[in-house]
Order: structure tokens, then C-alpha cells, then sequence
């Protein structure tokens, strides 16, 4: 075989053997990840089952299991930080008719299936072991349907200075006033009322 034929089957099977190591490398990487998210949910089902703080144990209401879409790596979004000049406060209306306080953090910006997203995060003001800690409500095109129809919680970290955040809808859940109207949970303000379906997360209890 003559030289320059040689070097173009190299290269081609270097080629292959590489994109076959990458798919393989990325199948154990979300292997890992679904099995993460399956501990979180395991963990979760086993609090609101059990656990003192459970809204099904303080009110002695029947625990039938929690719903979740199956993980999706894909809805593990990096999202830009933009953050607010001149913070302002932010009155949320809950579920009870009442009122809680927040302040304007920042907005995450990201992209989802072709449409452009931007999610207000708020800090928490009330006084207690919650206040300086971020709040993050949202509702999307499931809501209503497949999801609690007031919107999903995701927690996110504070980190000073950072340029971009990691929202894991994977790991959106449910307030406590999509099992029981007794409690008083805050609505997504009206900016994070998305335009696209979340499928990702804890799906409606009473499905």
C-alpha cells in the first residue's frame, strides 16, 4: 500500500475510535448523573414519607409516592448571571392570599430548545435561618398539565462574584401547597412565567 493511502485509514480509524471512546465515556458520565438524581428522589420520598417536617406526616395525609419525569441531562442547564444594578424589592403573593418580601438578586439567562430564557432569583429578606439564602420560582408550559399548576421551586447556591449559575431542573420540586392547601407558598413572579415545557423535575402529585 502506498504511503499517502496509509496515512487516511489511520486517520480514519483514529477518528472512530475516538467518537466511539466519547460516546462511551459520555453513556457512563450520564449513567452517573441519572443515578445521582434517582439518590435525590429516593431521598426526598423517603422525607415526605417519614420524615418530621413531612407535610404528609404534620397533617396525616396518605403518602402515595411522588411523580418525576425520568432525568434528563439535557435540562442540567449553565446559565449566565446577570446581575441587577439598583436591587429593588420584590412582593411575592402566596397561596394564601398573604404577601412574603424578597430582593432582586440576578437573572439566569439561558437557551432552550430555540427560545431565549431569563429567570429572576430572589433573596430571601424575612428574618430566620432562610434570610440572605436564594429563592427561585417557576411555572412553564407544563404547568397546569403535567406539573403543579402555581409553579416549581429549584434551589441554587449564592457564589460572590460568579458569572454563571448551574440550574438543574432535574431537581425542581413541588411546594408543600401542591399536596395540602395549608400552607403559605410564594407564586413565581410574573418574569418567570416561561414559554417553554420544563419536562425535568417533580411532576403534579394529584396526576
Amino acid at each position: 500500500m502506498k504511503r499517502s493511502k496509509v496515512i487516511p485509514v489511520i486517520l480514519v480509524a483514529a477518528i472512530a475510535a475516538f467518537v466511539i471512546y466519547f460516546m462511551q465515556d459520555n453513556a457512563a458520565t450520564d449513567e452517573g448523573y441519572a443515578e445521582l438524581i434517582q439518590k435525590e428522589r429516593t431521598e426526598m420520598e423517603e422525607f415526605m414519607k417519614s420524615g418530621a417536617g413531612s407535610p404528609f406526616v404534620r397533617d396525616s395525609i396518605s403518602f402515595e409516592g411522588l411523580k418525576f419525569f425520568p432525568a434528563d441531562v439535557r435540562y442540567r442547564i449553565k446559565a449566565k448571571l446577570k446581575p441587577i444594578e439598583g436591587k429593588k424589592t420584590v412582593m411575592l403573593t402566596t397561596s394564601d392570599g398573604k404577601e412574603q418580601k424578597y430582593l432582586e438578586y440576578a437573572f439566569a439567562v439561558f437557551e432552550l430548545d430555540g427560545v431565549q430564557n431569563r429567570l429572576l432569583i430572589l433573596e430571601v429578606m424575612e428574618m430566620g435561618p432562610q434570610r440572605g439564602k436564594l429563592f427561585l420560582a417557576f411555572s412553564d408550559e407544563t404547568s397546569g398539565r403535567e406539573t403543579y399548576g402555581a409553579g416549581r421551586y429549584l434551589d441554587v447556591k449564592k457564589v460572590p462574584a460568579a458569572k454563571s449559575i448551574e440550574l438543574d431542573f432535574n431537581l425542581a420540586y413541588n411546594p408543600y401547597c401542591a399536596y395540602t392547601d395549608k400552607y403559605s407558598c410564594p407564586f413565581p413572579p410574573r418574569e418567570n412565567i416561561l414559554k417553554v415545557a420544563i419536562r425535568a423535575g417533580e411532576m403534579s402529585y394529584h396526576l
